[in-house]
């Protein structure tokens, strides 16, 4: 594995942000303006609270899939190198929060 990702790490595309805001973050530290936080304790307490509350599984469902959507699901969650139920569980909850949209 570490052979892999070392491998994947010497392609340039490889370390490109993916989204608007790494790219933002990646421009703010090249630029030297990000500023540090106040009460920097504080606050990453209040962020790993608010990231236990998020990540927090407290209920069990069961769900049928077809043969084939469980098994397209399995293959891209191994892709990204993640537990299948936790790519499902992704996925809703970036539905439920607005992030993702369904079209019917």
């Amino acid at each position: 594995m570490k052979k892999r990702i070392d491998k994947l790490a010497r392609r340039k595309e490889f370390w490109e942000p993916w989204d608007e805001q790494e790219r933002d973050i990646r421009d703010a530290i090249e630029a030297g303006t990000l500023k540090p936080v106040a009460n920097e304790e504080e606050e990453k307490k209040k962020l790993m609270l608010a990231a236990r509350a998020t990540l927090a599984k407290d209920r069990h469902i069961s769900i049928r899939l077809s043969a084939g959507d469980l098994e397209k699901l399995r293959s891209k969650a191994s892709e990204l190198g993640l537990p299948y139920q936790t790519l499902i569980g992704s996925i809703l909850h970036q539905y439920v929060e607005g992030k993702v949209k369904a079209s019917f």
